[in-house]
């Protein structure tokens, strides 16, 4: 059984900062493609960074320059880093592990993150 455990949300003043982990259980978190995604209410579901087995990274743009995703194999967990908030950034993030070629899609339970202006 695959589970991945998102946590590190919480309320934060702009420009403060958050960092976000989702560790695996059940699962080498290195062998999957591990994104994050936000969901604000009433919005639908969006990409905000992405890592690949190998390593590379991709951002869309609202966090590029703000946000880092990195992955530590040891502690099989994925983390992300958010600087410079933005109460625009207020979402339950979700963690998200793929693995196409082995049809393996998991999710994370969400954590909330909410930030005031």
């Amino acid at each position: 059984q695959v589970q991945l455990v998102e946590s590190g949300g919480g309320l934060v003043q702009a420009g403060g900062s958050l960092r976000l982990s989702c560790t695996a259980s059940g699962a080498i978190v290195s062998i999957f493609g591990v994104g994050w995604y936000r969901q604000a209410p009433g919005k639908q579901r969006e990409l905000v960074a992405a890592i690949s087995s190998s390593g590379s990274t991709n951002y869309a743009d609202s966090a590029k320059g703000r946000f880092t995703i990195s992955r530590d194999n040891a502690k099989n967990t994925v983390y992300l880093q958010m600087n410079d908030l933005k109460p625009e950034d207020t979402a339950v993030y979700y963690c998200n592990a793929v693995r196409a070629s082995w049809r393996l899609d998991y999710w994370g339970q969400g954590t909330q993150v909410t930030v005031s202006s």
